[in-house]
């Protein structure tokens, strides 16, 4: 298919205009966690599985049980239900270090991915820091699912009116996200009630200076990093792990230390802005190939004739 001299300017300058908006997106600045930053610090070491926190979670957040065995509450993944969970991690050898458990929620990400692809800003960093969703701006896309590289957020398929769901550190349960309140004693429900304080929260370079500590003055106790310090440009909850259970075995996917790339983000801000955007890229696409089309039957029938 032959594209006419005015057809390639056409497309030139809209890859011109798309460029422009890679551009833009390369030239983001790196983000920086906000001076009232709060996070969690969960410490695989000292958690026991007992999973009071993901039964709290669950009733601070009214989420219907689960169940996947013959267990009343059994959940064996992160889902519309789950936005909290424990798992366990068996090595099959000898040695306490082989066996660990591992938390699983949001990780309120410094640079979340999840608010960058979100065109409507449903998915938004807020107060403190943390990673919050607007229902009201929601249209149900799914791109924070695809976006997040920790694959977070659940939607609710089964549901009429739709959720994304994942933690928000129970600001839903206080019920006044916009002051950022917490529950009646200032923390989540999960770092409430865990018996062995396995996981805390906290202001964030309070943690980041905890668990720091805790490698240095326990070395033979825990690998000598904390995920969450660089993964992705960082990241609000962070885990320290046991000496030998590396975090993959966890399940805590390799990251780098740069955030998910803003080029398709920026990309996308710019096509999809206002809405007006993606209409006009698509009706000069569609009548650049309607003309080219026109031309080319024209020429057909001329040589046919």
């Amino acid at each position: 298919m032959n594209i006419s001299r005015r057809g390639a300017l056409k497309v030139a300058a809209f890859g011109a205009a798309t460029a422009a908006g890679a551009r833009k997106a390369e030239a983001r600045e790196k983000k920086t966690a906000p001076p009232d930053a709060t996070g969690m610090l969960y410490d695989a070491t000292l958690c026991i599985g007992c999973k009071a926190c993901v039964a709290a979670c669950r009733d601070a957040n009214d989420l219907e049980l689960e169940k996947s065995s013959t267990l009343y509450d059994d959940p064996v993944d992160l889902s519309a239900n789950t936005c909290n969970i424990i798992k366990l991690y068996d090595g099959g050898g000898d040695g306490e270090a082989q066996v660990s458990f591992v938390k699983q929620q949001c990780m309120h990400c410094i640079d979340p991915a999840c608010a960058a692809a979100c065109m409507m800003g449903s998915f938004q960093k807020r107060q403190n820091g943390i990673v919050t969703w607007k229902p009201e701006r929601c249209i149900g896309c799914r791109y924070c699912q695809v976006a997040c590289p920790f694959n977070i957020p659940k939607f609710e398929w089964d549901s009429p009116i739709p959720a994304m769901v994942k933690c928000q550190m129970c600001l839903a349960k206080a019920g006044t996200t916009e002051e950022g309140q917490l529950n009646e004693v200032g923390q989540p429900a999960c770092t409430e009630v865990c018996p062995r304080e396995a996981v805390i929260y906290g202001p964030y370079e309070e943690l980041k200076a905890e668990a720091l500590r805790r490698i240095a003055e326990n070395p033979d106790r825990y690998e000598d990093h904390v995920y969450g310090l660089e993964e992705v440009g960082g990241t609000q909850v962070l885990y320290l792990t046991s000496k030998g259970v590396p975090f993959s075995k966890l399940g805590l996917p390799e990251l780098g230390p740069e955030p998910v790339p803003a080029l398709p983000v920026g990309l996308q801000h710019t096509i999809y802005k206002g809405f007006i955007a993606p209409i006009a890229v698509y009706g000069i696409v569609a009548g650049l190939v309607w003309r080219t089309r026109r031309k080319s039957d024209a020429a057909g029938e001329e040589v046919g004739a």
